[in-house]
């Protein structure tokens, strides 16, 4: 099933740093601290995947802050998000019909800044390369003291006090047989974003190689 939350955390970039490599080299993660009102939330964002045949793609792309809606107008802190266009949830794949609570297909315009990053999201190739790769173009993003937009899953408050958020990539065309099928939804996908002095976010997203780039209105790989 999609997650129980999905949400974006509001705050300000304290440090990031990456995984202590294994015995292979290999690193897996680029953790960022992040200062919100209820504390400092670690977050771990994926530049590669512990499965050696599943790369890590990415693209970054500067938007003005109304482009990405109401997530840029939120106050500091955790916000869950309902999985709909209209909630500021983000969705990499999803374009008209829609889809309301009942399965009923209708069509309608989208909202003006949800259009406009559907082009944008649409018009930037996905990247792909090692770790180090996307670890270059992530990093240069997470200067300390930065607002930054942290979308996905908010990690389970246990024990009290554990707060951080995780799954900060597409989280939907994941295949069949996959650990992650179950959670494959649509409207609850992970991405950073951080603001710029001139007020423009700049932003990551990132996927798995094994993701589809179609969904069905369940988040699955359409045929």
């Amino acid at each position: 099933m999609p997650f129980e939350r999905y949400g974006v955390l509001s705050g300000t970039v304290y440090r990031h740093y990456r995984d202590q490599p294994d015995d292979q080299g290999r690193w897996f993660h680029i953790h960022v601290e992040v200062d919100a009102p209820a504390g400092r939330y670690q977050c771990a964002i994926d530049v590669d995947s512990h499965q050696s045949n599943v790369g890590v793609e990415w693209k970054t792309l500067t938007l003005d802050a109304h482009t990405l809606g109401q997530a840029a107008a939120l106050t500091p802190g955790y916000h869950d998000l309902a999985p709909s266009p209209d909630s500021g949830a983000l969705d990499y794949l999803r374009h008209p019909p829609l889809v309301d609570h009942s399965g009923v297909l209708f069509q309608r315009r989208p909202p003006t800044w949800l259009e406009e990053l559907l082009d944008l999201l649409g018009s930037h190739p996905w990247q792909a390369g090692t770790n180090l790769d996307a670890a270059t173009a992530l990093e240069p993003l997470l200067a300390p003291g930065r607002p930054i937009l942290v979308f996905g899953e908010p990690f389970d408050d246990d024990p009290p006090g554990d707060l951080g958020m995780h799954n900060i990539h597409q989280n939907q065309g994941d295949p069949a047989g996959s650990q992650w099928w179950p959670e494959n939804g649509i409207w609850q996908d992970g991405a950073t974003a951080t603001r710029r002095p001139d007020g423009r976010y700049d932003v990551f997203l990132n996927k798995f190689s094994s993701q589809a780039a179609h969904t069905n209105i369940l988040g699955h790989p359409a045929n």
